[in-house]
C-alpha cells in the first residue's frame, strides 16, 4: 500500500437540514443523500508525489441513505495539477491505497455503483473554517457558497460545531449554511442547507487523531 497523508481545508454542502442527520446515525432529512465537496491540500504527499496546494472537488448522489448504496460520484481535480498529482488525488478519492472504510472517500466509493470519469478543470476555492465562509466554483459544473447560520431573531451569526472523536472525515467541524448548484452528469441544487467547514487530516489508515 502506498503511504499517503494530507492536511486540507474543506467545505461540504449537502441537501440535509443544518446538523445533518448522518452525523448522528440518523436517516437523511429528505430521504436522499446529495452533496458537493471542495478542499485544498495545504500539506500532503502520495508516496513521493507532493500534493501541497492541490485543489479537488467531488459531487455525490444516493437515492437513499449512503449506507444503502447505489450512489453516483464524480471526482474533479484542478487542472493545474500535474499528471502524477491528478492520478494520486483520483486514487485517494476512489478509496484506493486506503484501509477499507477508514476515510469518507473509501466509504463513499464502497457505497457507489456509478463512478464517473474524473474531470480536470479549473477550481476556484476559498474557505475560512473559523468564520464559516467558503466559495467553490468549477465553471459549468459547480457553483457553491458557504456562510454562517444566522439567528432568525437577531440576524447575528450562530456558531455550532460537531465533535466526532471516532469519525472517518474529521475530528471537529464548524457548522454553517450552504447554497450549491451543480450541472452536468450529476445535477443538484441546495439552498441554505447543511454546510460543513473543517480542517481535515487524513492518511491511508483514516483520520489522524490530533486531539489524542
Amino acid at each position: 500500500m502506498i503511504d499517503w497523508r494530507i492536511k486540507a481545508r474543506e467545505f461540504a454542502n449537502c441537501n440535509c437540514a443544518y446538523g445533518c442527520p448522518c452525523q448522528f446515525n440518523a436517516l437523511p432529512t429528505h430521504g436522499t443523500c446529495e452533496a458537493a465537496i471542495g478542499f485544498q491540500i495545504d500539506e500532503g504527499h502520495f508516496g513521493d508525489v507532493k500534493l501541497d496546494g492541490v485543489r479537488a472537488a467531488g459531487i455525490y448522489k444516493w437515492p437513499g441513505p449512503v449506507h444503502e448504496g447505489d450512489g453516483e460520484m464524480l471526482a474533479i481535480v484542478d487542472e493545474s495539477a500535474n499528471d502524477a498529482q491528478r492520478d494520486a488525488l483520483v486514487r485517494i478519492m476512489k478509496g484506493e491505497e486506503t484501509e477499507p472504510m477508514t476515510t469518507m472517500w473509501s466509504v463513499y466509493t464502497a457505497m457507489t455503483s456509478k463512478i464517473l470519469e474524473p474531470l480536470f478543470l479549473p477550481i476556484e476555492f476559498t474557505v475560512d473554517v473559523e468564520n464559516r465562509t467558503a466559495r467553490l466554483v468549477v465553471p459549468g459544473v459547480i457553483d457553491g457558497t458557504g456562510e454562517p447560520i444566522l439567528n432568525p431573531v437577531t440576524g447575528n451569526p450562530h456558531r455550532a460545531r460537531i465533535d466526532l472523536p471516532n469519525g472517518f472525515e474529521y475530528e471537529l467541524a464548524e457548522m454553517g449554511s450552504g447554497t450549491t448548484t451543480t450541472k452536468g452528469a450529476i445535477a443538484l441544487h441546495f439552498e441554505k442547507s447543511y454546510g460543513q467547514f473543517a480542517n481535515i487530516h487524513l492518511n491511508n489508515k483514516g483520520v489522524v487523531r490530533n486531539a489524542a
